[in-house]
């Protein structure tokens, strides 16, 4: 399936950013990139401005795209199909658009015998493993496919065949118990009640200790463990994803790349971060998450200079395990 058309889809209700509240980091992204454009001259003669994603008579679309640069002597494809890492003040400007485009996005929560599904894909060894999982919304119920192979005899075990499993509702017993595990619903609701000014939203995640605490790791190395962590949550409100975008603008060295494909080859926009040296997580090298450069929905994942690679190939809401948006 197409995951934009989903995305539309479920939000299909929601009403388009508005364009005045667009208008103020767009011009900014614009002008940023104009300097950046007039700057490198010297060294790429004739570049004009053209709007990359969406086009315009006049006037910038409300679901405008990243602006960059174009030869227009050249012969080749444009630009904006090319990869090309932003300045700091560029990359801020294109985060704050993405923030200003999701939070007009529908919050809508699904109903509790809802079901949440994602396809998701991880490389091993290059080689593209994909796997489906349906959980349902109050969390007494999961499906997956292929199954998970069960403990002992597994000779009559189809892996292509739907597992689903239905259990009593958990919300209660783990908040009782102190446990850290969340339905979607719960985790959902929790995102709900951050505020959405970023260092305070950051401040607050950092409180709950959902990933733990890394002796040795800098502020903003855990933040963005942090934000890669919530990024793989299927539904996340429109505010908080909206918070999670000017987070990442906050982070030191992280920057923008537009004209880049996902690990599944669509197109996309990266922000990424590189450590040269090991952080005490273990991570090192470039880690870039990919956002979808019109609807800023997240598409997936490369760490340690791809090291780990992974992708959404699918997500939505749907009303019963096996079936697709």
């Amino acid at each position: 399936m197409n995951e934009l058309s989903e995305t539309r889809r479920l939000r299909a209700d929601a009403p388009l950013p508005d364009a005045d509240r667009l208008a103020a980091p767009r011009a900014r992204l614009t002008a940023a990139l104009r300097q950046e454009t007039h700057r490198g001259r010297a060294a790429l003669p004739r570049r004009r401005m053209i709007l990359a994603g969406a086009a315009t008579a006049g006037a910038l679309a409300v679901t405008a795209g990243i602006v960059a640069a174009l030869r227009e002597d050249s012969p080749r494809a444009p630009a904006a199909n090319r990869p090309r890492v932003l300045s700091a003040g560029a990359s801020a400007d294109a985060l704050e658009l993405a923030a200003a485009t999701v939070e007009k996005h529908d919050g809508t929560e699904p109903g509790p015998k809802q079901w949440v599904y994602e396809k998701s894909t991880v490389f091993v060894q290059g080689k593209p493993q994909s796997s489906q999982e349906w959980t349902r919304w109050d969390g007494t119920g999961q499906a997956n496919l292929p199954g998970i192979p069960p403990a002992g005899d597994i000779s009559d075990f189809d892996p292509d065949k739907l597992q689903v499993w239905y259990g009593p509702n958990q919300e209660e017993k783990w908040k009782q118990e102190g446990y850290d595990d969340r339905s979607q619903r719960q985790f959902y609701r929790f995102l709900a009640t951050l505020p959405s000014d970023p260092d305070r939203m950051m401040k607050r995640i950092r409180e709950e200790h959902a990933i733990g605490s890394i002796n040795g790791e800098t502020r903003a190395q855990r933040d963005w463990r942090e934000i890669d962590v919530l990024y793989r949550s299927v539904l996340i409100p429109p505010k908080v994803q909206a918070g999670l975008f000017r987070a990442l603008a906050k982070i030191p060295g992280a920057r923008v790349t537009t004209g880049v494909k996902d690990p599944l080859g669509r197109a996309a926009i990266g922000v990424s971060v590189n450590y040269a040296e090991t952080t005490p997580s273990g991570w090192q090298g470039k880690q870039e998450i990919f956002f979808d450069p019109e609807s800023y929905a997240y598409l997936g994942e490369t760490r340690n200079d791809g090291e780990m690679v992974s992708a959404r190939a699918a997500w939505g809401v749907v009303n019963k395990p096996g079936a697709h948006p």
